[in-house]
This record gives C-alpha cells, sequence and structure tokens, in this order.
C-alpha cells in the first residue's frame, strides 16, 4: 500500500527518528544505489534551487532518476486536469514530488495518484524541510526531547511543519507572530493533540524576545512568502519589529542554533552578514535537505524490507 508525505501529521515519532537515523547513516557512509531504475517526477508550480536540486541529485546518488517538470511544460489545473496528470504520470514514474500553490493540488494528485507524493511545499506545509531541519537540529544537539524552538515571524508553511514536527519528537515550540499572521488554528490544534502525547510545549507570544529567552534554537523565515508579493509592504511594516538580531540571539542560551530555510532577505528578517555568524547552521540546514531526502525517498519508493544498514 503506497505511503504519501502531505503533511508532517503522516508521519509518526518513530518514523521522524527512523528518517533522522537513515539521514546521518548515509552521510557518514554515502548511499548505496537502493532506488537503483526507480524514476521520480519532480511536478513544480513554483522556483526552487534547494528542493529541486536535492531532489535531483539524492535519485542520482541513490542510482534512480529525476525528471524535472516545470510549470510550462504541465501547467496543472490548467492545460490538464490535476486529477488526469496524476493518473498519466502513475504509469510511467515510481513517486511524485510536487511543488504547488495550494494544498488542495497535492491532495488530488495524491488522490488520483497509485504512487507515493510527497509535498515538496504548498501554501499550508512544508515537511521536507521541517525534517530536514530536525536532521540538523540532532546532529547539531545530539538530540530532540525537551529542547526549544522559537521560531520568529509569520506562522507560513514552514512554521506549520516545524510546529507539528517538534510536538511529534518532544521539541518545545514558541512562535513570536504579529497579530494575525500567527499559525492556522487547525494545525495548532493538531499540535496540541501531538504535545500532549509527548510532552511538548507551546507557547504563541506577539513579543519576539518573549519567545527567543532561553531558547536553543532561532528560526526565521522571510515575511512574504511566494505568492504574497502584492502583500510585502504590508508585510514589512506589520514584521519590522521581528528582525532576528544579535540583541534577540543575546537572549537565547549561549550554544543556540540560528537557522532560515532560505532565500533570506538580508537586512529584512536577518540583519545583515547573520548567516555568516558563528551561532548560524543555515548552510549545513541547506545541505541536509539532501540527506535527508535520500532518506526519504528510499523509505518511500523502495522495497519496505530495504535498509540502509
Amino acid at each position: 500500500m503506497k505511503k504519501d508525505l502531505l503533511s508532517i501529521a503522516d508521519l509518526n515519532r518513530k518514523e521522524i527518528e527512523h528518517l533522522i537515523e537513515q539521514a546521518l547513516h548515509m552521510k557518514k557512509e554515502g548511499a548505496p544505489p537502493l532506488l537503483s531504475g526507480r524514476t521520480l517526477a519532480i511536478l513544480f508550480e513554483k522556483p526552487s534551487l534547494r528542493t529541486k536540486v536535492s531532489f535531483e541529485i539524492a535519485m542520482y546518488q541513490l542510482g534512480g532518476y529525476g525528471i524535472y517538470l516545470s510549470p510550462e511544460e504541465v501547467g496543472l489545473g490548467k492545460r490538464e486536469p490535476v486529477a488526469d496528470a496524476a493518473r498519466v504520470l502513475s504509469r510511467y514514474v515510481d513517486g511524485i514530488v510536487a511543488r504547488t500553490f495550494s494544498q488542495e493540488t497535492l491532495d488530488i494528485l495524491a488522490g488520483h495518484s497509485s504512487v507515493p507524493v510527497i509535498n515538496a511545499l504548498s501554501n499550508l506545509e512544508h515537511p521536507c524541510q521541517a525534517l530536514s531541519d530536525l536532521f540538523t537540529i540532532y546532529e547539531k544537539k545530539g538530540g530532540l526531547p525537551g529542547l526549544t524552538l522559537a521560531f520568529i515571524g509569520d506562522g507560513n508553511n514552514v512554521a506549520n511543519s516545524l510546529l507539528l514536527s517538534a510536538c511529534l519528537v518532544g521539541m518545545n515550540f514558541h512562535l513570536a507572530s504579529p497579530p494575525g499572521y500567527e499559525v492556522k488554528g487547525e494545525v495548532l490544534n493538531q499540535g496540541k493533540e501531538f504535545a500532549a502525547l509527548s510532552g511538548s510545549q507551546i507557547r504563541l507570544t506577539s513579543d519576539p524576545y518573549e519567545a527567543a529567552k532561553d531558547a536553543d534554537i532561532i528560526y526565521t523565515d522571510v515575511w512574504a512568502s511566494m505568492g504574497q508579493e502584492a502583500e510585502a509592504e504590508k508585510r514589512r511594516l506589520a514584521f519590522s519589529g521581528y528582525q532576528v538580531n544579535n540583541k534577540l540571539l543575546g537572549l537565547a542560551k549561549r550554544d543556540v542554533l540560528f537557522m532560515h530555510p532560505l532565500p533570506a532577505h538580508h537586512g529584512e528578517e536577518i540583519s545583515a552578514g547573520l548567516l555568516d555568524d558563528p551561532l548560524s547552521v543555515v548552510f549545513d540546514q541547506a545541505e541536509n535537505r539532501l540527506h535527508l531526502q535520500k532518506a526519504l525517498l528510499v523509505t518511500l519508493l523502495s522495497n519496505p524490507k530495504v535498509s540502509v544498514k
């Protein structure tokens, strides 16, 4: 029976921990050709650097092949209905990675596909980013339960997936957002359910300094994501007090990690030069997209009995 990854909630704690273990092993030892002869459709409605390159290289290093399909080539829902594209691709490939404007598009793809569908970003979630972020934190801190991640800024797709994943593995999650820019209510409610089981604590505030106090990880993202360009000036005003800088980092623990999914807007959500600060693990974070996604592809596209160990 095929398994999709449309939301972090499609995984449980044990599955997340297994993916991290596999990613760590493959990063250290290399990736054998476990997906030899397998093919992956990389179906994007939005532009990408890290997601596109990391999935293509992951398939190559695993012995498989990834084919990139641009918006102009496919025209999901315009040139061809999403359901029809899903049924056709299922006859050709072993998996579909989709980066879409709408979560609904992903749901339709998965509902009509006979092969696994992976959410490579939607308006609601970015599970691949969150998983690789947990891997990076684990790599740097040696564990996850009990750590506190403070997200400063927009309650966007990345924040949604980080909240859910943190609560699944027993991390505390703080979110500082201006009023009206918090995470979605349904995501928060689901996170609270996970937190009740794992012992995590969720704190929502409009004060970035309160969220950052004694945090183990400070995380931020752009104030206006793709598709929100018309709101850029409005958002810039709303988030003007939410920049991550040395003053804010000084409230966290001394060994705090600074994280950002990239691309970054220097001088807006982060102060100039922050990516090169000794506390920054942003480029390690970007690299780890490759390793975690290899673990994910092996898990979803190969024989369930296959293990890298």
